[in-house]
């Protein structure tokens, strides 16, 4: 057994330590030779500071704040086991905390730094790893923990993104008319309640196709399909951004026209789809011929506009032209 001085001289005794040694057990050390340079600094530190800082003097590479300011080795020495508060020089808004003792035979000072309540500022900014720090430092497990919870929220956002999508993908597929990707009856309702509850006048109009049940008759369903898409194309075409076109029934259509009240306007509007949709439509080697009845409403023929009253007047006004001969524009009274 040995005698108690035996025990102090050996618990004394200097332990000779490796490059590779320390960079493990402590990656955010600084050496500081005996005439007050840095001899040798932790990857850790070394990445931090923007490069490796051996060469340099001691203030150049760290700012210690607390218990006082430090210039020179002999200023560290006398703070030999004391906890420091300081920062580095490049990166002076960063806090961080340390050590300092004196190194045998007058050979200088050994600080060991720790990034402490900074540990998440620093990782972001530096973009550190488990792999920076020492295994058995308290900021590994809560670098480890910061980085599960960042996959976890990561992972819970990007569900939650692919369901909000999902869901919005969902809500237009279901306001929108499969055959021409119109607006459908779900989607007019819509728009029509967004229009009355921001105040804004709008005009209806609503369009019949004419002789459209023949094409059917005499082609078929899928030459029909064929006429209401390019039917839809040319009601498309006369819209602007921020107007409306709907396909509310087999070859029924309404036309929401935002903050739009001229009735002139709104009849060229009209006649003009009629000329564009009485041109000839090509299906394949078949050649189809249809045209058109339009009705309009204005939203300001009302003190408080009323989108089925709106509909029901736009469509008296469409039944007005189909007993006036078809191929023409109404206005409801």
């Amino acid at each position: 057994m040995m005698t108690e001085p035996e025990t102090m001289r050996l618990r004394d005794r200097v332990i000779g330590l490796s490059g590779s040694a320390l960079d493990r057990l402590m990656p955010m050390h600084l050496w500081v030779g005996a005439g007050g340079m840095i001899v040798r600094a932790g990857p850790t530190l070394m990445h931090m500071a923007g490069g490796d800082p051996a060469g340099k003097r001691l203030d150049q590479v760290i700012n210690v704040r607390h218990p006082s300011r430090v210039k020179t080795l002999d200023q560290l020495l006398r703070l030999h086991g004391v906890p420091l508060k300081l920062c580095l020089d490049a990166a002076p808004d960063l806090s961080l905390k340390g050590m300092a003792v004196a190194l045998p035979g007058g050979g200088g000072a050994f600080v060991n730094l720790s990034a402490g309540v900074s540990l998440v500022e620093a990782v972001n900014r530096f973009d550190l790893t488990l792999g920076d720090f020492a295994a058995t430092d308290l900021a590994a497990e809560q670098l480890y923990l910061l980085e599960a919870k960042a996959a976890v929220t990561g992972e819970l956002t990007r569900l939650a993104n692919r369901l909000n999508g999902a869901r919005a993908s969902a809500e237009a597929r279901a306001a929108t008319d499969t055959l021409t990707g119109l607006a459908n009856r779900r989607g007019l309702d819509a728009m029509l309640a967004r229009q009355v509850d921001s105040g804004r006048p709008f005009a209806l109009m609503h369009i019949d196709l004419d002789h459209f049940k023949a094409v059917n008759d005499t082609h078929g369903h899928a030459a029909g399909d064929a006429v209401l898409c390019e039917a839809a194309a040319v009601l498309r075409g006369q819209c602007r951004a921020r107007d409306m076109v709907a396909r509310v029934g087999g070859d029924e259509f309404v036309m929401v026209f935002d903050d739009l009240l001229d009735p002139r306007m709104l009849r060229r509007i009209g006649q003009r789809l009629i000329e564009r949709l009485e041109e000839p439509i090509r299906v394949g080697a078949t050649t189809c011929r249809i045209s058109a009845s339009v009705g309009i409403a204005l939203s300001n023929a009302y003190t408080q506009p009323d989108p089925v009253r709106l509909l029901h007047e736009a469509d008296l006004a469409l039944y007005s032209s189909k007993r006036g001969g078809r191929a023409r524009v109404s206005l409801a009274r």
